[in-house]
């Protein structure tokens, strides 16, 4: 008598894990979160801006009270249809913003956004130096307090960040004129060039509004130099603002950075403390200055107006003191506005840069 024998039953298979699809998918994915989400951003701006803008009442009274009689002024409200309720109001100015309409000065009937094509190079060269000026000083100096953690220099590095976001602007520009220019005499007090540069340089063919630039186009050693002495000090008083933050965000990241595993497997192969800084502890330093860099930008753009002020850098912000001053709300609304763009932009571009660099941020 046969004896049959069963196979014993054979393990069942492990599920094997499910492919990860968030590689290009989820870069896409986030980008196009990141793109729509500038909409909301830009109503939301938008939306503030009008509102503050209609606390004081009417732009109308706000510019031209006093100058004219009761029966002109309100025949100029009229005219302009600040007499309609606030919500039309409103919804006709979310119409002129989505034709790329951002007004009309009322003291001297200029379309703001010719006012963007005139001095917007101004202030964005200025946000280029402080940003350089920003990196230059508050990167190397962050690595040199995580290095020397603990000890005097640190300490004395974290109270220089500490001045350095905490000093207002004004103040500081105020401060570097007087060494700079008063006592010591070797940079130019105001201005973004001197007389006979700014000739030059309106004299060339399509002149960008970018005085670095055009100074290259020129090909004039003396007036590159001009143009750069006089940025000197403007970029340095903005510019010192952003350096403390991100001093701090390397310091704190590149200590956190030293405690990791591959840090320590590093240092018992006898690297040097100097090279594991380097080496090992730059990359991830930069990825939260690249973060925060888009919210920097409103900061420089919010700083430029003081600092194009003291100076007498004519960009968009000393364009926006001086329809303050002349109590222009139009102006200034439309010029924020604007700004209010051109933030929601650039941390679209900023979001892009930094999921490039670490693909951690898209999740």
């Amino acid at each position: 008598m046969t004896t049959t024998t069963e196979a014993p039953a054979s393990p069942p298979t492990a599920a094997k894990p499910a492919r990860s699809k968030s590689g290009g998918g989820g870069l896409a994915r986030y980008l196009l979160v990141r793109f729509l989400l500038i909409f909301p951003t830009v109503f939301i701006l938008v939306t503030m801006v009008f509102l503050f803008m209609r606390v004081t009442g009417d732009p109308i009274t706000a510019a031209q009270g006093g100058r004219l009689s009761a029966a002109q002024l309100q025949e100029r409200i009229h005219e302009a249809g600040y007499d309609r309720p606030i919500l039309v109001q409103y919804f006709e100015y979310l119409g002129q913003i989505a034709r790329g309409d951002f007004g009309t000065t009322l003291t001297d009937n200029q379309p703001v956004t010719k006012l963007l094509l005139e001095y917007g190079g101004a202030t964005l060269e200025l946000a280029f130096y402080a940003l350089i000026v920003a990196l230059i000083v508050g990167i190397p100096l962050g690595m040199l307090a995580a290095y020397l953690r603990d000890r005097w220099p640190d300490a004395v590095l974290r109270i220089f960040a500490i001045l350095c976001y905490a000093t207002p602007v004004f103040f500081a520009g105020l401060l570097l004129k007087l060494i700079f220019s008063v006592w010591l005499d070797v940079l130019p007090v105001a201005g973004r060039a001197s007389a006979r540069t700014e000739l030059q340089i309106t004299s060339i063919d399509s002149p960008t509004g970018i005085y670095l630039i055009d100074a290259l186009r020129t090909g004039n050693g003396a007036v590159i130099g001009d143009v750069l002495s006089h940025a000197v000090l403007p970029g340095l008083a903005l510019g010192l603002l952003t350096a403390g933050i991100f001093l701090r965000l390397v310091r704190t990241n590149v200590i956190g950075t030293f405690s990791m595993p591959y840090v320590d497997a590093a240092r018992s192969r006898g690297v040097r403390e100097s090279r594991l800084v380097r080496k090992h502890a730059l990359r991830p330093a930069l990825v939260p200055i690249i973060t925060v860099m888009g919210l920097q930008i409103a900061v420089l753009l919010g700083g430029a107006v003081l600092t194009e002020t003291t100076f007498e850098w004519e960009g968009l912000g000393f364009q926006v003191a001086h329809y303050l001053q002349a109590r222009d709300f139009v102006a200034v609304q439309g010029i924020v506005a604007l700004l209010a763009v051109i933030v929601a932009v650039t941390n679209f571009i900023v979001d892009i840069v930094a999921a490039i660099v670490d693909p951690r941020v898209r999740f």
